[in-house]
């Protein structure tokens, strides 16, 4: 038979975590100036019609490569009465723009995702080969000019000029960089089963009693 030894109540351990460099946050608000290139939209078909309409657009954060460091530069800074060299990044910011045409009979048109990007200026505890993440708490856009547009109903793509977006956003950003840890942890427990019968009782949904019936 094996022997049975008690296991201790807490073991050290080590793992693979992200220490934080740097942490900010930041609120940034841009406008956007629509090139007026043909953009291609589902649903225009050969009797859609722009006499009346309304356009509102909705802004993400790229599936690919969201986030580009342009330049890394050091520089000195006083704080505190210590002199500290932090890191003055450009970060280039990639989204994905999509527009929505909403007709007077309520038909929306959805454009093609188009693709724009911008840069701004941080300033972080950042050394070199550090990463830099930006996480959004909040990224809205806006129409502040809808312009004008013309249709081709052939092509199904709308042509706008002079079409201005406000892109606002609250973003977190992190300067992190991957490093194993050690530390003294406890063993977890397992839970209680819970007692759940094998067949659930017969019910039946909630009704309604003060409009149904009367």
């Amino acid at each position: 038979m094996l022997e049975k030894f008690p296991c201790p109540d807490q073991e050290l351990i080590c793992i693979n975590v992200d220490k934080v460099y740097d942490w900010v946050m930041k609120e940034n608000t841009f406008d956007f100036y629509l090139p007026n290139t043909p953009i291609r939209f589902g649903g225009i078909t050969e009797s859609t019609r722009l006499n009346d309409y309304t356009v509102s657009c909705e802004v993400t954060p790229a599936m690919n490569n969201p986030v580009v460091i342009l330049r890394r530069e050091n520089r000195s800074f006083r704080i505190d009465g210590h002199n500290v060299c932090l890191q003055h990044l450009t970060i280039q910011k990639n989204f994905d723009l999509v527009l929505f045409v909403t007709l007077v009979d309520g038909t929306v048109l959805k454009s093609d995702t188009i693709p724009f990007s911008r840069s701004e200026q941080v300033t972080l505890c950042a050394p070199e080969g550090t990463n830099v993440t930006v996480e959004y708490t909040d990224l809205d856009c806006m129409v502040t000019s809808q312009g004008t547009l013309s249709l081709d109903n052939q092509r199904q793509e709308i042509t706008f000029t002079g079409l201005v977006l406000t892109v606002s956003t609250c973003q977190s950003i992190q300067s992190t960089y991957p490093v194993t840890v050690e530390f003294l942890a406890d063993y977890c427990e397992p839970r209680a089963d819970l007692a759940i019968g094998s067949c659930p009782p017969p019910g039946k949904p909630q009704q309604c009693h003060s409009i149904y019936p009367e």
